[in-house]
Formats: structure tokens, sequence, C-alpha cells
């Protein structure tokens, strides 16, 4: 922990973006959740009172064409992906302290008091808008930004579009925020990214920007002119005030003044733009202050492939962690992924890495120490008496550990942080091999002996603490086998803080154990074909038809017909016997396959289609004229309905 500073500057507002509801997330978004939840971890262990925020966005005609296909209202759609994402993020044990949904009520008020405020003062205005439109990614490109003339950010194809819209001045603000960037260095991390914003789109000149759609719905309405919903980047971005209390009066919240402005927005490297640009110039209009940084981490790849659901080389966190366990993958996202360059994930590169570091380098060394001191002490911890020079380079490697983990995250270099704690774990080994506590113990010299696995105790106890940031699971095993109450910050600037005379744990737990490489990729091969095989027996399996002509469809008469009454069949439980009003006084009974889905009372008043001119049948015993029109999977029925008057005739 620094001195020197006061209670008010030890704030500390950290986001990830909010994960977009289009379906469930993949480990490179899960990725973004996990860093985050490291930095916030570590500023509480450094004495900062923390505020993690993460969440969904979960408007856009993405989601509304998305909804519509799966045959779901937009709410239970979102609903149902922002709960998948949810218990993802829980999974992976990240400490958020709010999870925010752009659904949420009082995100969509305040976000239509925002749009408004900046109407009223003159920084968002009416015109109409033509250009090309990328729906995935609901984005505005003009002819000479397109790559190859597909959308730059995704490269999918786009559609020329045009509508009435709101605008916002964003060329207002640009030589104001130029100079914002210029006198603050570190508002976009890495530098490489600060210099691709000025560089391809500050320089060029900044286009006012398209802030509202009128051909679709499923956003936050504009209240003061309905036939427009809130551009979907406009409401997102507000998430990061309006869940703290943002008022555009002045009235804000608790939170708000407590926590404003955030210390760093932690976002992908493909969203910058719009964090580094429209965010910084929107708060401008609103008159408030700016993030202190926004970093734009890189992407984790497959292979060195982007992760794609379409490409089918997706990975998700719960399956990593029902094979590694939740701190093995944390450990794994948050040591491969550099600085500034993509990284990459693999099934037999995560084995490698908990063989290696994990098993070998961590575990192996915890178990033995431990075991060692139980073997030679009985459990109980020594004084170190008999000191050489071969220990202190360990001794100050385990006090330069602190400080050098510290200057690494102040950085955000995450990656290289961690790398530091097991510089410290590698040199315990190396000791290890340099004093031989065996030939101690079968020599007879037990005060060196004592010192020799003090020295390893107390080095496991200050890695184990500042490992708690990013294997917060690990960490506390550790600190619970060495039997300490020093578990603070604080207690790794001094060497020697592990109490003499405690015992350590009888018998230490494995903390990562060795896998076979060949047995566990079997594993997994095996039960990915098990789940591909059981989707496909799920599919509904269609049988193709003959072509049959236009006339031939003519034959058959549909119309829409009424339910009067619907009962179950005397002698067949799963047929429904019901009266339908075809119209013009036609009311024919029809025998129905469908008491397994619809009971009678839920098909009273049912609008149904019928095929009226379907020649007669009976039906274990009752005459059956016509036949109702239904879809089924493997495992749900759904009737084909019409709100339109009886008998009217469907072509």
């Amino acid at each position: 922990m620094k001195e020197g500073n006061k209670m008010e500057d030890k704030k500390y507002y950290i986001s990830t973006a909010i994960a977009y509801t289009s379906g469930k997330p993949h480990i490179g978004n899960t990725y973004e959740i996990v860093l985050a939840d490291a930095i916030a971890r570590y500023k509480r262990l450094q004495g900062y009172d923390v505020y993690l925020q993460t969440g969904t966005d979960e408007h856009g005609e993405k989601i509304e064409l998305k909804a519509k296909d799966a045959g779901v209202e937009p709410q239970q759609f979102v609903d149902d992906v922002a709960g998948t994402i949810k218990d993802i993020w829980d999974i992976m044990n990240t400490s958020y302290d709010k999870f925010v949904r752009t659904t949420d009520p009082h995100h969509k008020k305040v976000v239509q008091h925002i749009f408004k405020y900046m109407y009223d003062k003159g920084d968002i205005y009416k015109s109409e808008y033509k250009g090309l439109y990328c729906t995935p990614c609901e984005s505005f490109w003009t002819e000479s930004q397109l790559v190859d003339g597909k959308c730059p950010d995704c490269g999918r194809d786009v559609e020329v579009k045009s509508e009435e819209a709101y605008f916002f001045k964003l060329s207002k603000y640009q030589d104001r925020l130029m100079e914002y960037i210029d006198t603050h260095p570190e508002f976009i991390q890495p530098e490489s990214r600060k210099n691709e914003m000025v560089n391809n789109f500050l320089k060029p000149g900044l286009q006012d920007l398209c802030v509202s759609r009128t051909s679709f719905k499923w956003g936050v309405p504009v209240d003061f002119d309905d036939r427009h919903v809130v551009y979907v980047w406009v409401d997102a971005l507000s998430n990061y005030i309006t869940s703290l209390g943002f008022d555009v009066n002045g009235n804000h919240g608790e939170l708000y003044k407590k926590y404003w402005p955030a210390d760093v927005h932690v976002i992908g490297k493909d969203i910058l733009r719009f964090h580094t640009i429209y965010w910084p110039i929107m708060l401008m209009a609103l008159g408030q202050p700016l993030p202190k940084q926004v970093f734009g981490h890189p992407w984790l790849l497959v292979g060195g492939d982007k992760i794609s659901k379409s490409k089918g080389n997706a990975i998700y966190a719960d399956d990593l962690v029902k094979y590694f366990g939740v701190d093995a993958v944390r450990y794994f996202c948050l040591n491969e992924m550099p600085f500034a360059q993509d990284g990459t994930i693999t099934w037999e590169l995560m084995i490698e890495r908990i063989n290696s570091d994990l098993a070998n380098v961590l575990g192996n060394l915890v178990n033995r120490t431990i075991s060692m001191n139980n073997k030679y002490f009985g459990g109980e911890i020594q004084c170190p008496k008999v000191k050489e020079d071969v220990d202190q380079e360990l001794v100050q490697l385990a006090l330069d550990t602190p400080k050098r983990v510290e200057k690494k995250m102040d950085e955000l270099r995450v990656g290289d942080a961690i790398g530091e704690i097991f510089t410290l774990l590698k040199r315990c080994n190396k000791y290890i091999d340099e004093t031989t506590p065996w030939t101690l113990a079968k020599e007879g010299n037990t005060e060196r002996l004592g010192t020799v696995l003090y020295n390893l105790l107390e080095s496991i106890r200050i890695a184990a603490i500042q490992l708690g940031a990013y294997l917060p699971e690990t960490s506390e095993k550790i600190l619970n086998a060495l039997n300490t109450n020093h578990r603070d910050f604080a207690s790794c600037e001094e060497f020697g803080m592990l109490e003499v005379g405690n015992k350590v744990v009888e018998k230490p737990e494995i903390l990562f154990a060795r896998i076979d490489a060949k047995e566990m990729l079997d594993k997994i091969n095996a039960d990915a074909e098990a789940a591909k095989k059981a989707k496909e027996a799920a599919e509904v399996k269609v049988e193709k038809k003959e072509e049959i002509t236009f006339d031939d469809f003519m034959k058959v008469e549909l119309k829409v017909g009424d339910v009067l009454s619907s009962e179950k069949h005397p002698k067949a439980d799963k047929l429904l016997v019901s009266q339908i009003d075809c119209g013009n006084g036609d009311v024919r009974q029809i025998v129905s396959g469908i008491a397994q889905h619809y009971t009678p009372e839920e098909m009273k008043g049912k609008k149904v289609v019928v095929v009226t001119n379907l020649k007669p049948a009976k039906l274990r015993g009752v005459e059956s004229q016509g036949m109702i029109l239904a879809g089924d999977t493997a495992d749900k029925l759904s009737l084909v309905t019409a709100d339109l008057p009886n008998g009217t005739v469907i072509h």
C-alpha cells in the first residue's frame, strides 16, 4: 500500500464493456471480466474502496431480429441471454459490485433524459441519413471507410439505408477532445491504440453521428419523438453513469459523487472508437469529467484465429472450468494475454500451462515444502537461526516481488505481474535444489534445516498473498495450509511475519494435479461428439417431399376458424375433439393429436388455420371433418394461428 494517500484518493471505479446479449459469451468475451476482476481485487488488497461494474447491452436491431428468429419477444430473449452471461461471470468467481442491464427501467429513463438534454442544448438535431449500414455492428459507414466493400469492424456485408434521424454534433467537440488526448497521454492505453484513434478518426475530421433509428422498435424510445429509438451506442455507453445515479440536472446520487470519474474502462480493442471518441464527447456535452483511462485489451484467439461461433471454434468458460477448475482457467486467461498483442488459447496449450506452471512450479512447491516441514518437524514452523549467503537472494526477491507486481499492475500489465510472482516461485524451487533439505536432515543439521524451510514457507506466504487477485481460491488454500493470520499486503513488507511455532496443515491439498494430455483430450473430444449427437437427435428431421405445382397447392382449402369448444377424446388420451366455426355457418368437428400440448380450456377461443376440404375420417370412432395446422419439434408443438375473421381464406 502506498503511503500518504488520503481516504478520498482511495476510491477506484473500474468497468468492463457491457456484454451484448446476442448469445452465450465465449472465452474471449469472458476474458474481459476476469481481467477487470483481477485489477479490482488487486486494488482492494491495496486498500482501495473499489467499485467494479459489468453487465449487459440488450437493445438494437440485431437483438430484435434474433428474438424474431427464436420465436420469442425481445425481452424474453435478452432475459435468457443476460441470465447466461451472469451465470458465467459467477462461475469465473468475479467480484463485481453491480451487474447493470440496459433494459433496467432506471437506465432507460436516464438515457432519455441525456438525449433530451443534449437536444435542448443544440448538440443533437434532426435530419435525414442515407448511408451504408452494418446491422451486426449497428453502425453507419462511408464508402471510404469500408474495407474491400465490407464493414471495417466485423467484415460483414453492409446495405444502403435511408431514414429520418437525429444527429449528434461530434465535430463541435473534436478540437477539445484532441487537446484532451494530447494533455492526458495516459487516457488511451496501450499507446498503439491511441495512435490508431488519432490518426484514423480524429485527424481526418469527425462527421456528425446518427443517434436515432426508426426502422426498428427494440430500443430506448426518444420520449419527445416516439417514432425514434436512441442509437444503441448512446444507450450502452451511458450505463457507466446511469447506474451510479447520474442526473442531468446535477442532483447526482451518492455513488456518482463518490466514484465518478471512472479510473479505467476495460474494453476490447474492437470498440475503442466508441469509448475514446463518442463517449468522451458525450460527457463533454453533458459537462461531466472524462474517465481517467480507457484500456483497449487485445483479443484471445483460438490457434491464431478469431473466436467465432460460425467458424465452429468457440470455446466456452464453463466447459473449461468443468475440465480444469476456475483458478486454472483464470490463470491461463490472465497469464497468456500479452499487454498489446493478441493471445492464443487451445485445449492443448491449456493442459501444457497447467502441467508446467500450476502443477509443477506452484503446486509441487507448496506440497513438498509443507510435506518436508511435517516430516522433519511434525508440522511446527521453526525459528530461523542459521543463516547463510544463499538465503539472501531468496529473501531479497521475496521482498522485491510485491513492488515489482505493483509496478506492473499500475501499468495494467496483468500477465507480467503474474510473471513476477512465478519468478519468486521458481526461485523457491531453485533454492530447494541449492540447499537440499533432505541432506541437512540426514546430517542432523536441524537448525539449518529449520531455517531453510522457514525461508521457503515465508516466501510461499508472500507469493500466495500476491496471487490473491488472480487465483483467489488457490491463494486462500495456500494461506490456510500455512496456518497464518498475516494475509494482507502490509505483511509482505517485512520478511519473517510467518508465525513461528504454528503448525502447517498435516496433509496439504493437491492444488493442481498433473494432467495426462492424451487422456484429457480424448475425453474432451468424446464429450463434444456426444453433445453434437444429442443436439442432432433433438433437431427436427424433415423429409424432403417431391415438388408440387401451383395447381396442386391450390387444391388445398385453408380457412381461419374459431375454436368454440374442445374436449378430451373418450377413447384416446392424446386426442382432442374440437368444434370449430369456419365462417358462414360452417361449424365442423375436428379431431387432433394435440392433447399433450394443449388443454381443452387453452383451445377455446383460439383462431386456428383449418384444412376444410380434407375428406372426413374417423379417429378412434369419432369423425373428424378437417385438420388443424401446427408445427412441432421433438419436444414442442405450436398451433398455426391467424388474427382474422372466421372463414378468411389463407393463400
